[in-house]
């Protein structure tokens, strides 16, 4: 079999190759987008934590 049969797969290429395609982009997506969600938890918290910091403040004033 030579590389150019390979990766013509018979006719059906078009569908392989995409359906390897989309399978990465979704495997990449789903080991990416924990860190995002990560990240924006803790700007969050952060944002939280120096409201609460000020109204405690305010308080003892």
């Amino acid at each position: 079999m030579s590389p150019s049969e390979f990766f013509h797969m018979g006719g059906y290429a078009v569908y392989v190759w995409s359906s390897y395609g989309i399978s990465l982009v979704v495997l990449g997506w789903i080991l990416i987008s924990p860190i995002f969600t990560r990240k924006s938890i803790i700007k969050e918290l952060k944002i939280k934590y120096r409201q609460q910091e000020r109204q405690a403040q305010d308080k003892n004033e």
